[in-house]
Protein backbone atom coordinates (compact mmCIF):
# COMPACT_ATOMS: atom_id res chain seq x y z
CA UNK A 1 0.00 0.00 0.00
CA UNK A 2 2.95 2.49 0.86
CA UNK A 3 5.84 2.92 -1.26
CA UNK A 4 8.93 0.92 0.17
CA UNK A 5 11.42 3.22 1.51
CA UNK A 6 14.16 4.24 -1.06
CA UNK A 7 17.22 2.38 1.61
CA UNK A 8 15.63 -0.72 1.01
CA UNK A 9 16.25 -0.74 -2.86
CA UNK A 10 19.28 -2.05 -4.81
CA UNK A 11 22.04 0.46 -5.50
CA UNK A 12 21.17 0.97 -8.76
CA UNK A 13 17.47 2.16 -7.51
CA UNK A 14 19.43 4.31 -5.09
CA UNK A 15 21.63 6.26 -7.96
CA UNK A 16 18.59 6.42 -10.16
CA UNK A 17 16.53 8.22 -7.39
CA UNK A 18 20.09 10.35 -6.55
CA UNK A 19 20.11 11.67 -10.71
CA UNK A 20 16.39 11.86 -11.49
CA UNK A 21 15.21 13.99 -8.30
CA UNK A 22 17.10 17.07 -8.92
CA UNK A 23 16.38 16.65 -12.56
CA UNK A 24 12.42 16.65 -11.47
CA UNK A 25 12.71 19.28 -8.90
CA UNK A 26 14.94 21.75 -11.49
CA UNK A 27 11.95 20.39 -14.03
CA UNK A 28 9.68 22.05 -11.24
CA UNK A 29 11.37 25.07 -10.35
CA UNK A 30 11.80 26.59 -13.94
CA UNK A 31 9.48 28.69 -14.65
CA UNK A 32 10.32 30.50 -11.07
CA UNK A 33 13.60 30.59 -12.34
CA UNK A 34 12.43 32.19 -15.48
CA UNK A 35 10.53 34.90 -13.88
CA UNK A 36 13.54 35.63 -12.03
CA UNK A 37 15.85 35.95 -14.75
CA UNK A 38 12.66 38.26 -16.19
CA UNK A 39 12.79 40.90 -13.72
CA UNK A 40 16.60 41.25 -14.10
CA UNK A 41 15.90 42.35 -17.18
CA UNK A 42 15.70 45.60 -19.19
CA UNK A 43 12.65 46.08 -21.05
CA UNK A 44 14.73 46.42 -23.83
CA UNK A 45 15.24 42.44 -23.91
CA UNK A 46 12.09 42.04 -23.67
CA UNK A 47 11.35 44.04 -26.38
CA UNK A 48 13.34 42.60 -27.95
CA UNK A 49 12.76 38.56 -27.77
CA UNK A 50 15.36 38.48 -25.68
CA UNK A 51 13.24 36.38 -23.27
CA UNK A 52 15.38 33.60 -22.21
CA UNK A 53 18.44 34.14 -23.47
CA UNK A 54 21.07 35.80 -21.08
CA UNK A 55 19.95 39.38 -19.99
CA UNK A 56 21.97 42.34 -21.81
CA UNK A 57 22.43 44.09 -19.24
CA UNK A 58 21.22 43.17 -14.87
CA UNK A 59 18.60 45.52 -13.06
CA UNK A 60 18.55 43.84 -9.96
CA UNK A 61 17.75 46.81 -7.80
CA UNK A 62 16.63 48.84 -10.65
CA UNK A 63 13.61 46.81 -11.27
CA UNK A 64 12.30 46.33 -7.83
CA UNK A 65 12.76 50.09 -6.71
CA UNK A 66 10.69 50.89 -10.11
CA UNK A 67 7.86 48.53 -8.73
CA UNK A 68 7.75 50.91 -5.37
CA UNK A 69 8.38 53.77 -7.02
CA UNK A 70 5.56 52.99 -9.65
CA UNK A 71 2.72 51.37 -8.27
CA UNK A 72 1.14 51.70 -4.88
CA UNK A 73 3.33 48.36 -3.58
CA UNK A 74 3.52 49.16 0.12
CA UNK A 75 -0.53 49.90 0.25
CA UNK A 76 -1.52 46.72 -1.88
CA UNK A 77 1.27 44.40 0.37
CA UNK A 78 -0.37 45.90 4.00
CA UNK A 79 -4.31 45.44 2.16
CA UNK A 80 -3.29 41.42 1.46
CA UNK A 81 -2.32 41.17 5.26
CA UNK A 82 -5.19 42.83 6.22
CA UNK A 83 -7.73 40.79 4.11
CA UNK A 84 -5.58 37.52 4.56
CA UNK A 85 -4.92 37.34 8.80
CA UNK A 86 -8.69 38.33 9.57
CA UNK A 87 -9.88 35.41 7.11
CA UNK A 88 -7.40 32.91 8.35
CA UNK A 89 -8.50 34.23 12.21
CA UNK A 90 -12.12 33.84 11.46
CA UNK A 91 -12.22 30.65 9.14
CA UNK A 92 -10.08 28.42 11.49
CA UNK A 93 -12.09 29.62 14.76
CA UNK A 94 -15.36 29.24 12.95
CA UNK A 95 -13.98 25.52 11.72
CA UNK A 96 -12.64 24.15 15.55
CA UNK A 97 -15.85 24.95 16.98
CA UNK A 98 -17.88 23.74 14.09
CA UNK A 99 -16.12 20.51 13.54
CA UNK A 100 -16.27 19.97 17.49
CA UNK A 101 -19.75 20.39 17.26
CA UNK A 102 -20.31 17.89 13.87
CA UNK A 103 -17.26 15.38 15.45
CA UNK A 104 -18.50 15.12 19.11
CA UNK A 105 -22.20 15.74 19.21
CA UNK A 106 -24.33 13.06 18.23
CA UNK A 107 -27.72 14.92 16.48
CA UNK A 108 -29.80 13.94 14.00
CA UNK A 109 -28.98 16.95 11.77
CA UNK A 110 -25.18 15.76 12.05
CA UNK A 111 -24.76 14.07 8.97
CA UNK A 112 -26.96 16.20 6.69
CA UNK A 113 -24.56 19.40 8.08
CA UNK A 114 -21.77 17.33 7.40
CA UNK A 115 -22.56 16.31 3.77
CA UNK A 116 -23.62 20.06 2.75
CA UNK A 117 -20.24 21.10 4.00
CA UNK A 118 -18.51 18.35 1.72
CA UNK A 119 -20.89 18.90 -1.28
CA UNK A 120 -20.01 22.65 -0.38
CA UNK A 121 -16.35 22.01 -1.69
CA UNK A 122 -17.56 20.89 -4.89
CA UNK A 123 -19.06 24.12 -6.31
CA UNK A 124 -16.86 26.08 -9.22
CA UNK A 125 -16.73 28.97 -7.27
CA UNK A 126 -16.55 30.91 -10.82
CA UNK A 127 -20.35 30.22 -10.91
CA UNK A 128 -20.44 32.19 -8.03
CA UNK A 129 -19.22 35.60 -9.25
CA UNK A 130 -21.99 37.21 -10.35
CA UNK A 131 -24.08 36.67 -7.47
CA UNK A 132 -21.38 37.50 -4.82
CA UNK A 133 -20.59 40.72 -6.61
CA UNK A 134 -24.29 41.91 -6.56
CA UNK A 135 -24.41 40.55 -3.43
CA UNK A 136 -21.25 42.71 -2.20
CA UNK A 137 -22.56 46.30 -4.02
CA UNK A 138 -26.37 45.63 -2.48
CA UNK A 139 -24.49 44.95 1.08
CA UNK A 140 -21.48 48.18 0.36
CA UNK A 141 -19.03 46.15 0.77
CA UNK A 142 -17.90 46.02 -2.88
CA UNK A 143 -14.67 47.30 -3.02
CA UNK A 144 -13.83 47.33 0.39
CA UNK A 145 -11.13 45.00 2.54
CA UNK A 146 -14.00 44.12 4.98
CA UNK A 147 -16.08 43.24 1.78
CA UNK A 148 -13.21 40.88 1.03
CA UNK A 149 -12.61 39.42 4.32
CA UNK A 150 -15.89 38.32 4.72
CA UNK A 151 -16.33 36.30 1.76
CA UNK A 152 -13.24 34.54 1.99
CA UNK A 153 -14.19 33.52 5.36
CA UNK A 154 -17.20 32.61 4.09
CA UNK A 155 -15.95 30.34 1.23
CA UNK A 156 -12.85 29.05 3.32
CA UNK A 157 -15.00 27.81 6.78
CA UNK A 158 -16.77 25.11 4.59
CA UNK A 159 -13.09 23.77 3.54
CA UNK A 160 -11.68 24.20 7.25
CA UNK A 161 -14.44 22.78 8.85
CA UNK A 162 -14.41 19.72 7.15
CA UNK A 163 -10.05 19.36 7.80
CA UNK A 164 -10.80 20.28 11.35
CA UNK A 165 -13.84 17.80 12.40
CA UNK A 166 -11.83 15.12 10.44
CA UNK A 167 -9.18 15.75 13.17
CA UNK A 168 -11.39 16.03 15.52
CA UNK A 169 -13.22 12.78 14.95
CA UNK A 170 -10.22 10.96 15.37
CA UNK A 171 -9.15 12.03 18.94
CA UNK A 172 -9.76 9.44 21.71
CA UNK A 173 -13.21 9.99 22.97
CA UNK A 174 -12.81 8.57 26.09
CA UNK A 175 -10.92 11.85 27.45
CA UNK A 176 -13.76 13.76 26.59
CA UNK A 177 -16.00 11.21 28.79
CA UNK A 178 -13.80 11.79 31.26
CA UNK A 179 -13.81 15.55 31.34
CA UNK A 180 -17.51 15.02 31.57
CA UNK A 181 -17.60 12.45 34.02
CA UNK A 182 -15.32 14.51 36.35
CA UNK A 183 -18.07 17.61 35.79
CA UNK A 184 -15.92 20.08 33.24
CA UNK A 185 -18.45 22.33 31.50
CA UNK A 186 -18.21 21.73 27.50
CA UNK A 187 -16.62 24.71 27.05
CA UNK A 188 -13.24 23.84 28.91
CA UNK A 189 -13.47 20.45 27.29
CA UNK A 190 -13.12 22.56 23.84
CA UNK A 191 -10.74 24.79 25.04
CA UNK A 192 -8.61 22.98 27.78
CA UNK A 193 -9.00 19.39 25.80
CA UNK A 194 -9.66 19.46 22.37
CA UNK A 195 -7.96 22.39 21.22
CA UNK A 196 -4.44 21.45 22.77
CA UNK A 197 -4.74 18.16 20.87
CA UNK A 198 -5.48 19.78 17.74
CA UNK A 199 -2.77 22.31 17.31
CA UNK A 200 -0.71 20.71 14.46
CA UNK A 201 -3.93 20.88 12.73
CA UNK A 202 -4.63 24.11 13.35
CA UNK A 203 -1.33 25.07 12.29
CA UNK A 204 -1.61 23.10 9.13
CA UNK A 205 -5.26 24.61 8.00
CA UNK A 206 -3.63 27.99 8.69
CA UNK A 207 -0.76 27.58 6.56
CA UNK A 208 -3.32 26.28 3.51
CA UNK A 209 -5.77 29.17 4.08
CA UNK A 210 -3.02 31.65 4.62
CA UNK A 211 -1.30 30.46 1.04
CA UNK A 212 -4.58 30.70 -0.59
CA UNK A 213 -6.19 34.14 0.41
CA UNK A 214 -2.99 35.33 0.25
CA UNK A 215 -2.64 34.36 -3.68
CA UNK A 216 -6.56 35.06 -4.53
CA UNK A 217 -6.47 36.58 -7.89
CA UNK A 218 -9.65 35.77 -8.59
CA UNK A 219 -11.88 37.54 -5.88
CA UNK A 220 -9.34 39.81 -5.34
CA UNK A 221 -10.46 41.28 -9.03
CA UNK A 222 -14.11 40.56 -9.12
CA UNK A 223 -14.86 42.23 -5.70
CA UNK A 224 -12.47 45.59 -5.63
CA UNK A 225 -11.96 48.11 -8.28
CA UNK A 226 -9.79 50.77 -6.49
CA UNK A 227 -5.96 51.24 -5.60
CA UNK A 228 -6.44 51.92 -2.27
CA UNK A 229 -8.66 48.50 -1.54
CA UNK A 230 -6.39 45.69 -3.89
CA UNK A 231 -4.40 43.21 -2.60
CA UNK A 232 -1.14 42.68 -3.99
CA UNK A 233 -2.49 39.91 -6.95
CA UNK A 234 -4.64 42.06 -8.15
CA UNK A 235 -2.64 45.53 -7.67
CA UNK A 236 0.19 43.74 -10.03
CA UNK A 237 -1.96 44.34 -12.66
CA UNK A 238 -1.44 48.40 -13.03
CA UNK A 239 2.33 48.14 -13.58
CA UNK A 240 1.11 47.07 -17.45
CA UNK A 241 0.11 50.06 -19.16
CA UNK A 242 -2.89 50.57 -21.83
CA UNK A 243 -0.38 50.13 -24.41
CA UNK A 244 2.81 48.65 -22.94
CA UNK A 245 3.33 45.27 -20.98
CA UNK A 246 6.45 45.66 -18.67
CA UNK A 247 6.63 42.06 -18.06
CA UNK A 248 9.80 42.29 -15.91
CA UNK A 249 8.50 44.95 -13.14
CA UNK A 250 5.57 42.12 -13.13
CA UNK A 251 8.25 39.45 -12.50
CA UNK A 252 9.43 41.38 -10.06
CA UNK A 253 6.28 42.45 -8.12
CA UNK A 254 5.39 38.88 -8.18
CA UNK A 255 8.30 37.39 -7.13
CA UNK A 256 7.69 39.68 -3.66
CA UNK A 257 4.37 38.75 -3.61
CA UNK A 258 5.28 35.18 -3.45
CA UNK A 259 8.10 35.94 -0.23
CA UNK A 260 4.90 35.69 2.86
CA UNK A 261 3.51 32.86 1.67
CA UNK A 262 7.37 30.72 0.96
CA UNK A 263 8.32 32.20 4.67
CA UNK A 264 4.95 31.01 6.88
CA UNK A 265 5.14 27.63 5.50
CA UNK A 266 9.17 27.35 6.07
CA UNK A 267 8.55 28.55 9.55
CA UNK A 268 5.51 26.35 10.18
CA UNK A 269 6.93 23.61 8.07
CA UNK A 270 7.33 21.39 11.38
CA UNK A 271 3.92 21.95 12.50
CA UNK A 272 2.47 21.30 8.67
CA UNK A 273 3.63 18.51 8.31
CA UNK A 274 2.68 17.32 11.68
CA UNK A 275 -0.92 18.58 10.65
CA UNK A 276 -1.15 16.81 8.06
CA UNK A 277 0.20 13.31 9.45
CA UNK A 278 -1.76 13.87 12.40
CA UNK A 279 -4.68 11.87 11.40
CA UNK A 280 -2.65 8.99 9.77
CA UNK A 281 -2.04 6.59 12.02
CA UNK A 282 -3.72 5.94 16.04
Amino acid sequence: MFPRPIQSRSSNYQLAYKILVPVALFIWLLPLLAIFMTSLRPAADINTGNMFGWPSEFKLVENYLTVFRESQAVTYFFNSIKVTIPTVMISVSLACMAGYALSIYRFRAALPLFFMFVAGNFVPFQILMVPVRDLAVQTNLYNTVTGLVLFHAAFQTGFCTLFMRNFIKALPFDLIESARIEGVSEYKIFWYVVLPLVRPAIAALSVLVFTFVWNDFFWATVLTNGEATKPITAGIQSLNGQFVSRWHLVSAASLMAAIPPVAMFFAMQKHFIAGLTLGAVK
